[in-house]
């Protein structure tokens, strides 16, 4: 099964959106907050929110709901 990881911060708009897009899709979403790690500052913290499986980043910004579904149909 893949890792799957949504880089976020507290009170970021995107990042509540991105994650009720994908709550019912990815019930295992490990939720990261970028402000708890100096490295997920310096990677994620301007790109905010970040989708990443296994490691590779697959959606960041504005998520749609087409991207979102687009992920499942490759």
């Amino acid at each position: 099964m893949m890792e799957a990881r949504l880089y976020t911060r507290r009170g970021c708009g995107l990042c509540d959106e991105a994650e009720e897009l994908l709550a019912d899709r990815l019930p295992t979403l490990e939720l990261v907050d970028v402000d708890a790690d100096p490295v997920w500052t310096r990677l994620y913290g301007l790109r905010v929110p970040v989708l990443t499986f296994d490691g590779r980043v697959v959606c960041e910004g504005r998520f749609s709901e087409a991207a979102v579904a687009a992920l499942w149909n490759h």
